[in-house]
């Protein structure tokens, strides 16, 4: 080594071991803050989303964040869309991905930007891959107030994924029922640490506010209808092995109630999901946690 590299070692800036998790939602987002030493702080601010970023600020300057942060984008800042894998190289499928979905989504190719993962190979070899977009021009308002001042934005994901590094890696198919607060219900199924299958659904976002009686009329008929479609297509277009397990996490006074009401009209075990060792009792931060151990789950970075 020079000795040029070891004084600038000796003056570099160490980079923080503290972790900040940021959850977008459409009202309100939300912070999960671990310090290397000290307890973890969890914060929920209302906000509308075109505020965020000066909210941000503000809580940043509050609370004194600082580490490595990790930001899960709101369900309505991105948009997930599956296409046949382009016969390509590698290094040009971001390029040539943003014309091939540039009519299924809101977006320009200009202010694209995007990432995939693999989906399911179909029968007869089909190469399937899950693009995620999002606007480059709403990103950027984001990325100052979380990368400055203490602060070093490390990755920035989805709902989906963030929710999917919660669950423990198994060879078995796992469906996981998934909300943060006031948004809408996510079903995911997750195989093997990688998301196979992922659906947005659409009129779930109030379920936390109803009581087990309103649960008990329609709602529960509709999810369970909502998660049999989705396993249907799993094992029988993709040809994938049965469902073995379903997780529940929907922050809400009745999620007991839910779980066991989900596991009557099904054949396989439903469980609410455990949460990380001492974060049980914060489940409504499961994704601010989630974002801080993708160990498994490929982040858009």
């Amino acid at each position: 080594m020079s000795l040029i590299k070891k004084i600038n070692n000796i003056f570099s800036k160490v980079e923080s071991k503290d972790l900040l998790g940021v959850s977008l939602r459409l009202q309100s987002f939300a912070f999960f803050s671990s310090p290397e030493q000290g307890e973890p702080q969890f914060q929920q601010i209302n906000s509308p989303l075109a505020a965020h970023p000066q909210q941000i600020k503000i809580q940043q300057e509050k609370y004194q964040l600082h580490g490595q942060c990790h930001l899960v984008l709101a369900s309505s800042q991105t948009q997930i869309v599956q296409v046949d894998k382009p016969n390509i190289p590698e290094s040009e499928l971001n390029a040539a991905l943003k014309w091939q979905i540039k009519d299924l989504v809101n977006y320009s190719p200009e202010d694209m930007i995007l990432d995939y993962f693999d989906g399911p190979t179909l029968a007869g070899g089909n190469e399937k891959l899950n693009v995620v977009c999002a606007s480059k021009k709403e990103l950027l308002t984001f990325i100052e107030p979380l990368n400055h001042d203490g602060l070093t934005l490390k990755s920035i994901t989805t709902e989906e994924f963030a929710f999917a590094s919660l669950f423990k890696v198994q060879n078995d198919a796992c469906l996981m029922v998934c909300q943060q607060p006031n948004e809408e219900i996510i079903l995911l199924i997750v195989k093997q640490g990688k998301v196979f299958f992922s659906r947005r659904l659409r009129g779930f976002s109030q379920i936390a506010t109803k009581t087990e009686e309103e649960l008990s009329f329609g709602i529960i008929d509709n999810l369970n209808l909502e998660i049999q479609r989705s396993t249907d297509y799993f094992e029988r277009q993709l040809k994938q092995a049965p469902i073995r397990t379903i997780e529940v996490i929907v922050p809400m006074a009745n999620e007991a109630v839910l779980a066991r009401k989900l596991a009557e009209n099904t054949n396989v075990a439903v469980n609410l999901l455990t949460m990380p060792e001492g974060f049980n009792n914060h489940r409504e931060f499961a994704v601010n946690i989630g974002a801080t151990q993708l160990n498994n789950m490929e982040p858009i970075s």
